[in-house]
């Protein structure tokens, strides 16, 4: 079948086109160079014939997914998000090499590698799948390499949030690479169904193909799913792959959902245990700590010291402390004033010592209760703090140039995974990390944006509207 020609790369104020990477179902990549700061960047652009209300949400749910995830190290970056001057929406990302894919059908990629590569994208998987996204779409197609060698996972067009009732039909499939419960439309996707996607991937990595293709045959879709539906794939003949790895694989591609690995995570130690087996490094498992953020606030010493004015009872040291028979008494015993009805002086002045110190004690317990109390109160108040402290840009400046206005404003204190929010009147916002913002203005007479930090899928207080007069220049 006759492939299309790439559409025409749009215009972009700050970048220049410099090449066609590649083409798919609904998108053109395209080599542009940026020039401030200057790189290289692949550009993912929608074509024109397929932007309908649907086709523009899901490609904005690709960028917010991407922006929420790209923090992770194996995930693809995405540097900024916008609409051209024709009105096709496209992505800027770090420039990676289809190399793996390219290779595996050529050349057996060796097992170590393999593994490694296992780990490190399963890992970009579980973290997805945490932070409640489904990719729906995991394939060795959609696995990059950096300049330095890291694999990273890509192209979460069709990613879906867990639970999400969404039609199979609305997105595309990747009929080698999909759960069987997937083809018959059973589910658009679950944990379960991204196991088998992973392992199908992994399984091609190693054998050069897909886990149904049979050599000699067409492999025709209809061939592919319903060999797909036996559940079966045929065994790995390379000699260098142990029977474990056979037996995971196995395992992963259950046509059951149920007897598959219960998660990415018991996969990535499965493949871990492999790595034990032959005498290899451990491939670190990439997943950040729920709590790892307030795990780095804790202050040991305050701790320690908290502890410390707690325990201070002086009821409890009373009764620890042995009593010393009173001054004058004989054998500890007590004399008694029969004028007074009462001990005699002697005993009289040890009893009222014992109490002052009881006193003194108790004054001293309480003090300490009301500065602990206190600053309680102080950490709880500043944690609630940094959890909600959201930043919000203050200041954007506006400028205008051949044609361009270009918005910039200082970073208010962005943290990793922090993303700007850039609406621009009525279209979709753009999703970005940098602190500039153009917009081609060529036919415009007044151009307006606000900004918003995106932190963990919540956004804080929205700047204030900054507006441009292409004409005037501010």
């Amino acid at each position: 079948m006759a492939r299309r020609l790439p559409s025409n790369p749009p215009n972009l104020p700050g970048f220049s086109f410099v090449r066609v990477l590649g083409s798919g179902g609904f998108a053109d990549v395209f080599l542009y160079e940026q020039n401030m700061p200057r790189r290289q960047v692949a550009v993912k652009v929608l074509l024109s014939e397929v932007v309908t209300p649907q086709v523009r949400a899901m490609f904005q749910a690709e960028a917010n997914v991407m922006a929420q995830l790209s923090a992770h190290p194996s995930v693809l970056t995405v540097y900024q998000a916008s609409v051209s001057s024709d009105g096709r929406p496209y992505l800027v990302m770090e420039l990676c090499s289809p190399a793996l894919n390219q290779r595996y059908r050529l050349d057996p990629v060796p097992v170590p590698d393999v593994l490694r590569i296992g780990v490190k994208i399963a890992s970009a998987l579980e973290t997805a799948h945490r932070a409640g996204v489904l990719h729906r779409d995991v394939k060795p197609s959609n696995i990059l390499m950096t300049a330095y060698g890291h694999p990273v996972l890509s192209d979460f067009g069709i990613a879906s949030t867990l639970g999400e009732s969404e039609a199979a039909d609305a997105v595309g499939l990747s009929i080698p690479w999909s759960a069987p419960e997937v083809l018959v439309e059973e589910v658009p996707g679950s944990v379960a169904s991204e196991v088998w996607s992973l392992g199908a991937t992994v399984y091609s990595l190693i054998a050069g193909r897909s886990p149904f293709e049979v050599d000699g045959t067409q492999n025709t879709s209809a061939e592919l799913i319903a060999r797909i539906q036996k559940g079966k794939p045929t065994p790995i003949t390379r000699e260098d792959v142990p029977a474990s790895l056979q037996a995971i694989l196995a395992r992963s591609m259950s046509k059951r959902p149920e007897s598959r690995q219960s998660s990415v995570l018991e996969f990535i130690r499965d493949l871990q245990s492999v790595e034990a087996e032959l005498a290899l490094a451990q491939t670190p498992l990439e997943v950040a700590m729920d709590d790892w953020a307030l795990a780095t606030a804790e202050d040991p010493d305050d701790r320690t010291r908290i502890k410390g004015i707690l325990s201070v009872d002086p009821a409890v040291k009373r009764r620890g402390r042995k009593r010393r028979p009173a001054p004058g008494a004989a054998g500890g015993s007590r004399t008694v004033n029969r004028e007074s009805g009462g001990f005699s002086g002697s005993a009289s002045r040890t009893t009222a010592t014992r109490t002052s110190r009881a006193v003194a004690w108790l004054l001293v317990a309480c003090a300490a209760l009301v500065v602990v109390l206190g600053a309680t109160a102080t950490v709880v108040l500043v944690r609630v703090s940094a959890q909600s402290d959201i930043p919000t840009v203050r200041n954007i400046e506006g400028r205008t140039s051949a044609g361009t206005v270009v918005f910039s404003w200082k970073d208010p204190g962005l943290q990793s995974g922090d993303a700007y929010q850039v609406q621009v009147g009525d279209a979709p916002p753009s999703v970005q990390h940098t602190t500039e913002f153009r917009v081609d203005a060529t036919d415009a007479t007044r151009v307006c944006i606000v900004v918003t930090v995106n932190r963990d899928g919540k956004s804080g207080e929205p700047s204030a509207q900054k507006c441009v007069e292409p004409g005037s220049g501010s």
